[in-house]
This record gives structure tokens, C-alpha cells and sequence, in this order.
């Protein structure tokens, strides 16, 4: 029997038989989400997961969305150098209020449980903690490869960080998980859930992971920090100007993981032209997040102002940077410009030839470039431009 909600959008199944074994029973299962609410708005990259739990909720299953209300004070360091700073309670509440607000874009809150780990991971006296430590050792917690590579560059690894994933186990014991999903960048904290709730006494939940998605860049995982992402409160038009940005290679990643569309209707699209498969993918996701009119007018707007001038055209709007006169490299300016996350991303997008410095294509960092009077168009890849000026 094939079971589509396992496949599509899903890496890793802990425990298929077994979960298989339940869905075909027809028993309604208990699927936990955590979230640390860290921060308050959501992007595409955050949609990966809310999108397979409105699949499961469709089918009838229970979705229990947990906030980290307690663990969110502490940080998870997955995927960190160092531990992440304290929220407050109150950042913690009003993060909690704007991410349900626009979850809601994908699940249905009238039908998703909220909960919250302060309310028992708070009220745990220090011989419940110790029995919660009891369930792992000092090495196995150890094996976690941040912690290795924390050891490798010297850095510090503090005892609490250790008590995550204890905390995040713990959770499902205290919710009766039957499922836990998370990115597969959760993997370690996922499978201590099943430890801990063995160590309890409880059956191990099942697990499920997805895929991380890209951003904008095509490398790095989507993050606002980089300034690679697309927010699900952008406007239609800055929503899908970003969209038609990402490269070929992404689209059907972002089929997959962004729309109901079969597999067969996608693998039609990608047959396609690639221009024309990522305006269906613009104004399928745009659609999908605001209206079919707003997603029909963004595209309108985009074909309008974008495919109709020469690439090289300067938008009216485009910021002005104002500079000393002198030399500079090509790097230099690229980072003064303000169009790049970092200057690895900015050497990176320079060699790979994205970089234009008046029309002229820049693939050596270190080459120079003279400012004097008057100004330079700076542009990175169609859609991006700065003018400098001395």
C-alpha cells in the first residue's frame, strides 16, 4: 500500500513499518511541531514543514503546534557556534501571536492544538531533572557534530545547551507524541524524543524529517539573515519579483515543496521553457499565499517592467551609495553596495560573472576601479542595481 504522505517532501521515516502499520488502522495520530518562536516572521523555508502537517491535518490527524515558551529562553544550538541569546517572556508572547497569525496562511488553527513546554518543563523539581538526565550519557549527548566541531575550533560548549534536546524529549513524553517532524537539521533532538519517551515508559514516536530549502542564492539554507529569502507577508509583487529570481536548477524543489501541484503536472511544467515554468512557480506560490488576482497582477507587473527593458536598465529607484573618491576592487564596492549577505557571497557571485560594473561584466575580485567624478551603475545579477557615487 503506498503511502503519499511519507514520500513527497519527506527525507528521513524512523520507524516506517510500524507508522505505516498505524496510518493503515485508521487511528488519528498525535503529530507534534516544536518551535522555538526566536523570531516573528515566517518565510518560505519555514512553509516546508506547515505544509506536510495541513497534509497530515487534512487527513484527519491531530497537529499539536508546541511553542518553546521554556526552551525557547535557553537556544538550541543546532547548527550554532555558540549558544543563542535568552528571549525574554515577553519576546516569547509576541512571537508566539505573529507566527500563529501567519501559519494560518497554511494550517487551520481551529483544528491545531497549542501548546506550550513552560507549562510543564517549568514546574520540574530537580529530582525529575535528574531522572530526565539519566537518559543519556555525557558521551552519547557528545556525539552531536556541532559539539565536535565547537571542540575542533576550541570553542566553549556549555552544560545547558546539552539539556535541549533532553527538554525537547521530554516534550513528547509530556504530550504523548505518536509523530514528531522537524528539519533534518533536528535529527539528533528528534530521535532523544524516542529515547526519553522509552525511558518513560511510553512507545518511541515516530519521525519524520523534511528538506531544508534554499534561498534565493541557490546555496545557502533560506534565512533572513542572509538576505536570501522570500516572506509570506511580502507584497504580491516583492513576492513574486524574488520567486522569478531563484535558479532553474531550484524549481522543482520548490514545486514540490511549496505546492499541491501532481508530479506528473510538474514534470509538464518543467518541460517547458525554463521562464515560463518559473512564472507558473511565481504566480502559483504568490497566489497561494495572497489571491489568484493578486498572484495574476503581480505577474502582469513583473512582465511588464522586467521583460520588457534591456537588463542593463537602471530602475529610478535604485539606491545611491555615496563614496570617496579613489580606487577600489571590485570586492570592495560589491560589499560597499549593500546587494550581498557577505563578502564570501559577494567573491562567490563576482567569479561566477553575476556582477556588472556599468554594463561590463566583473569576474575578478581584485580587480581595480576608479571613482572619480560622476557615478558608476553597480548590478548584480537582473534585478538588483546601485548607483555610486563620489
Amino acid at each position: 500500500m503506498s503511502f503519499p504522505l511519507l514520500s513527497r517532501g519527506i527525507v528521513d521515516v524512523i520507524e516506517r513499518a510500524p507508522l505505516e502499520k498505524l496510518l493503515q488502522s485508521g487511528k488519528k495520530l498525535r503529530i507534534k511541531f516544536g518551535i522555538d518562536p526566536t523570531g516573528s516572521d515566517l518565510h518560505l523555508g519555514h512553509c516546508v514543514p506547515l505544509k506536510k502537517l495541513r497534509q497530515f491535518q487534512d487527513a484527519g490527524h491531530h497537529i499539536l503546534l508546541l511553542f518553546g515558551t521554556f526552551t525557547g529562553k535557553i537556544g538550541d544550538p543546532t547548527g550554532k557556534d555558540k549558544l543563542r541569546k535568552p528571549l525574554t517572556d515577553e519576546n516569547i508572547v509576541e512571537n508566539m501571536k505573529t507566527y500563529l497569525a501567519q501559519a494560518g496562511k497554511i494550517l487551520d488553527l481551529t483544528k491545531t492544538k497549542i501548546v506550550k513546554n513552560g507549562d510543564w518543563l517549568s514546574k520540574m523539581n530537580f529530582e525529575e531533572v535528574l531522572r530526565l538526565a539519566s537518559a543519556f550519557t555525557a558521551s552519547q549527548m557528545m556525539q552531536r557534530d556541532m559539539f565536535q566541531e565547537r571542540l575542533k575550533k576550541g570553542l566553549d560548549i556549555n552544560l545547558v545547551e546539552f539539556f535541549y534536546p533532553l527538554m525537547q524529549g521530554y516534550d513528547s513524553v509530556a504530550i504523548k507524541a505518536d509523530i514528531e517532524m522537524g528539519g533534518t537539521d533536528q535529527l539528533f533532538n528528534l530521535m532523544a524524543g524516542r529515547r526519553i519517551q522509552e525511558h518513560f515508559g511510553l512507545a518511541p514516536q515516530a519521525i519524520l524529517t523534511v528538506p531544508i530549502l534554499e534561498g534565493l542564492d541557490g546555496h545557502e539554507k533560506m534565512s533572513k539573515s542572509l538576505n536570501n529569502f522570500v516572506g509570506i507577508t511580502e507584497s504580491p509583487r516583492e513576492m513574486f519579483g524574488k520567486l522569478m529570481s531563484i535558479p532553474d536548477a531550484l524549481m522543482r524543489k520548490y514545486f514540490e515543496l511549496l505546492t499541491d501541484i501532481s508530479e506528473e503536472e510538474i514534470a509538464d511544467i518543467l518541460a517547458e521553457h525554463p521562464r515560463e515554468a518559473k512564472l507558473t512557480l511565481a504566480k502559483r506560490i504568490t497566489s497561494d499565499f495572497h489571491t489568484p488576482e493578486e498572484g495574476e497582477r503581480a505577474k502582469a507587473e513583473f512582465l511588464e517592467i522586467f521583460s520588457k527593458r534591456d537588463e542593463n536598465t537602471v530602475p529610478e529607484d535604485a539606491p545611491i551609495i555615496e563614496l570617496l573618491a579613489g580606487t577600489y576592487s571590485v570586492l570592495d564596492l560589491a560589499v560597499k553596495s549593500g546587494l550581498f549577505p557577505s563578502s564570501t557571497e559577494a567573491r562567490r557571485k563576482i567569479i561566477e560573472g553575476a556582477v556588472k560594473i556599468d554594463g561590463e561584466k566583473q569576474e575578478d575580485p581584485n580587480a581595480p576601479v576608479i571613482l572619480n567624478d560622476g557615478e558608476k551603475v553597480f548590478q548584480m545579477g537582473k534585478r538588483k542595481f546601485c548607483r555610486m557615487k563620489v
